[in-house]
């Protein structure tokens, strides 16, 4: 793995509900990724207990809006514009909503506009935000998604059918480490750039993975045929920042 360089990066300002690609991300040790899934929304709690669920270091993934429950949400997308504090609400290349997060009536517009437009919502929905404990799957742990477009590329030829990469959602994608290698790296110390990263853990993967990116048409049953075709439902490793410092698509990755 050594002098691999990095194909993509990406993160996801909102949980589960965007996807976006960068040429550099800023890593906080003790937050992740900056503006990485920092916003979510929660379904079927009160007020009070969304308030609670978003202050809580530990919260059950039930109580999100994710792909998983809600798969119509794959339609939109989320932009973040830190420099303005402003997230604008996409469906495909339209803009829907441009909301000021600080701006509790915008909020209010946006909550109500997602439980109206999107189909089989659980409601009622609030929006959360919290850039210091972001809404990780792993969380209190900290994690940054690491996935190998070969072993993607593996699955597919023995399923015999493409399968997009942004089903994984992962944040750092690289090609040039062979099938299902990344896996061999688990415990052990890699660095992008000048940052440094413990490899935690292979990430298994559920039912959020079957929605198609280009039409939220459920289409496939990934976790199934992982298992059945690798005898696990792991696809792409977890990283932990060591320090933190800015990864770029010009960094080169190295095993420590």
């Amino acid at each position: 793995m050594n002098h691999s360089l990095i194909k993509n990066l990406f993160y996801c300002p909102v949980k589960s509900l965007s996807f976006n690609e960068s040429t550099l991300l800023k890593i906080n040790k003790e937050s992740g990724i900056l503006n990485d899934r920092i916003f979510a929304f929660t379904r079927g709690l009160d007020k009070n207990s969304a308030l609670n669920f978003n202050n809580s270091k530990i919260r059950n993934l039930n109580y999100f809006l994710t792909l998983k429950n809600t798969p119509d949400l794959k339609k939109y997308n989320f932009i973040f514009d830190e420099n303005r504090n402003i997230i604008i609400l996409y469906l495909k290349n339209q803009k829907l909503l441009e909301v000021n997060i600080n701006n509790k009536k915008e909020i209010f517009e946006l909550e109500k506009f997602i439980e109206t437009n999107i189909k089989e919502i659980k409601k009622p929905i609030f929006f959360i935000n919290n850039k210091t404990s972001p809404f990780f799957d792993t969380t209190p742990e900290i994690s940054i998604s690491l996935i190998n477009l070969n072993s993607i590329k593996d699955l597919e030829n023995k399923m015999n059918t493409n399968i997009h990469y942004e089903r994984f959602r992962g944040n750092i994608l690289i090609d040039h480490l062979p099938a299902w290698e990344e896996f061999n790296l688990i415990n052990k110390t890699i660095q992008i750039g000048k940052v440094q990263f413990l490899v935690n853990s292979k990430i298994p993967r559920c039912s959020a993975t079957n929605v198609n990116p280009d039409n939220s048409k459920i289409d496939m049953n990934l976790p199934n045929s992982l298992l059945k075709l690798y005898n696990h439902k792991d696809m792409g490793i977890y990283l932990k920042p060591l320090n933190s410092g800015k990864i770029s698509t010009r960094d080169f990755i190295e095993v420590l």
